[in-house]
Formats: structure tokens, sequence, C-alpha cells
């Protein structure tokens, strides 16, 4: 029986749309979006009409017949802390992504869209495995200061795809393994898996574990106290800052970790020193959360679009070979998880949670 669904990805400045049929992609656009034209709307919810002109011109494109769309599946936001699996989208949640209540993230516009779509074609709309995927055990959440806990924000639609692809690998199933997966994008998330659960991992959004192509990762706290009262920045200008224009680029001024290496081979040492620092501070996080599984890791899993990077893989691998077997799945599999959890759905092997 045909499955077909539309599944919906925003990113900061693109939004990749497919259709599939059950786990069989027919169809993958990704849609880009001027950044100038963004940049004028504050709230990341407020660009849907303009997302919209555009993946509309792509629907159109699909010559779908009626009835033939059986339900919609859309990137998951940042949201109250939630277990995982897949959701329903309803009013609640979408009032808080429409007013960026956790985040003003891209993926606000995940269930934002895919809500919209499923009302025009009268059929279910989800998301599954949302940023805020949360299973930590409460020894986790302890920061050090009553007044702030650790959150669990991370690349949790990929780390679990990625896990549940490699246990399968490894004759096991991501309920019966154990693992360190280190999703390395322009943000990084290392996480510790354990029976399927993230049961710990640094928020690669804002303030902990490895700096990034563009955000800065955790920071020496007298100096961040002292940057933020400084009288240069507000809160906001701060937040960006943080968040968007640190790590790799305020350091040498380039994100694009391709453009890094050819200047690592033209001989730039700035260049060389501060990939290896990243490269340095994301094994001492997968050295982290290994310690968080006591040492049981079936595996150490890079994934992400920097886990193409040989050079990155390499080193990484030189420091932490010693916890266990290190296997690389270069890029992502968000749209294919996406598309899994629809058919997990849709066959009915899975019930949607209510948010």
């Amino acid at each position: 029986m045909a499955q077909k669904m539309l599944i919906i990805n925003p990113g900061s400045t693109s939004t990749k749309v497919a259709l599939f049929d059950g786990n069989t992609k027919l169809a993958e656009e990704v849609i880009r979006h001027d950044p100038n034209e963004l940049r004028q709307f504050d709230n990341v919810a407020e660009q849907f009409d303009y997302r919209m002109k555009s993946i509309d011109g792509w629907i159109d494109s699909l010559n779908l017949q009626e009835g033939e769309i059986k339900a919609v599946v859309g990137r998951g936001a940042p949201l109250k802390p939630l277990a995982g699996g897949s959701y329903c989208i309803n009013e609640e949640m979408l009032e808080a992504v429409r007013t960026a209540k956790y985040s003003n993230h891209a993926s606000n516009l995940g269930p934002i869209i895919a809500h919209h779509l499923g009302t025009r074609y009268g059929v279910p709309s989800l998301i599954s495995d949302p940023i805020t995927v949360d299973n930590f055990t409460d020894i986790a959440r302890v920061s050090g200061v009553p007044e702030i806990e650790r959150k669990c924000r991370a690349h949790a639609l990929n780390i679990k795809e990625v896990s549940r692809r490699e246990a399968i690998a490894l004759g096991k199933t991501l309920e019966t393994a154990n693992f360190v997966t280190a999703h390395m994008g322009g943000g990084i998330s290392v996480a510790a898996l354990q029976g399927g659960l993230i049961v710990d991992v640094n928020d690669g959004l804002l303030g902990m574990g490895p700096f990034s192509p563009d955000r800065a990762g955790a920071l020496p706290i007298g100096g961040l106290v002292k940057l933020c009262y400084s009288g240069k920045y507000t809160e906001k200008e701060m937040i960006d800052k943080l968040s968007r224009h640190s790590g790799l680029v305020a350091y040498i001024g380039e994100s694009d970790l391709r453009k890094v290496e050819e200047m690592i081979a033209d001989g730039d040492t700035k260049a060389r020193l501060y990939f290896d620092a990243m490269a340095y501070q994301i094994a001492k996080e997968i050295g982290i959360a290994a310690v968080v599984l006591s040492g049981d890791v079936d595996a150490v899993i890079l994934t992400g679009g920097m886990a193409h990077s040989k050079q990155l893989v390499n080193e990484i691998t030189r420091r932490v070979s010693f916890i266990s077997e290190v296997r690389v799945v270069p890029g992502e599999f968000e749209m294919e998880a996406l598309a899994a959890a629809g058919v997990r759905f849709l066959t009915g092997e899975e019930e949607l949670k209510t948010y």
C-alpha cells in the first residue's frame, strides 16, 4: 500500500523538502533562500510566507493526485523537554514555536510548515525526535549553580538514526547497544546513548562542549562574565556572537572546513592550530561521554557534515580509538529518519505522543 509522505526540514538558509513512499525517496530538493531576505525577519516563524512560496513551487512540480499524500512529517524544533519518539503537531506546540518560547531556531518552521500542509491535504502532521528530546537522569541535570539546570539539546534526529543503523550493522538493536555518537556540523553534539536513550549530551546550541566552525562551545567563566559586562554587547548581540560568530570563523575568518583544509595545505599555521584545537575538544567530549557510560561503549560513531573531513576524523580517531571501535558515517540522515518515523506511524508500529 502506498505510504506517500511530504518531509520538511528547514535550515538556517535553506529548506530541504522530499517526497517519500515508505522509506523510498521519490524526490528531494534543497530550496535555497536569500540570507539578506531572511535577515528582515526577527522571529524565524515570520519567514513562513516567504519560504512557502518556494515550497509550493516545488510541490506543484510533483503533480500530486488527490489523496496521494498520507502524512506530512516536519523537523522537530526546540520545545519543552520531551521523551524520544514522534508527536502529533497540536496548537500548544505551534504556539511555542511561533513565539520562539524555547529558541528562535530555524527548525521552529518545521512544525508550522508541516501542520499547514497537513491541513491542506487533510492528513496527519507530525514531528519526530526534536532537538529537545530529553532522557537525562537527575544527576546529569546538575550544573553546579542552582539557578541553572543543564539542558538536553542535541542533534537527536540524526544521532538516533545513525546509531540505529550502526547497531544493526553490529548485530544489535539500538535498544541493546551503547554508543558515543558525535554529530559534527555547524553545531557539535556528543551524546552518550544507553539502550537507545540519550542519557547525556553537551548543549551544542549554546554554551557547552567543543567549539564548532561558528559556535563558541564551553568557555572560561571568568572571561565570559567580563565580556558580558564589558558594555560592548547587548544580550541579543552576545548570544548572536556565541552562537553564530565564534569558533573557527572568529579565529581565522572561515567556517567551511574544506576551505580551512586548503588553508592548512597552503601552510597557514593559525588554521592548523585552531583546526587541531577543535578536533582536540571533540575528542575530549567523547571521553566525557564514555565516562558517562562507565566505559561500556560498543562503538564511537562520528557523523555529520564534518565527518567527510579525513583530517578531522583521523585526528579525533587518534585520540579516542582506545575507548572502542570508531565508526565513521559522514553526512546526515535527517530526511530518512523523518520518513522512517512517518512509516512507523502509518503502519501502526508507533503511536504518536501528545505534546
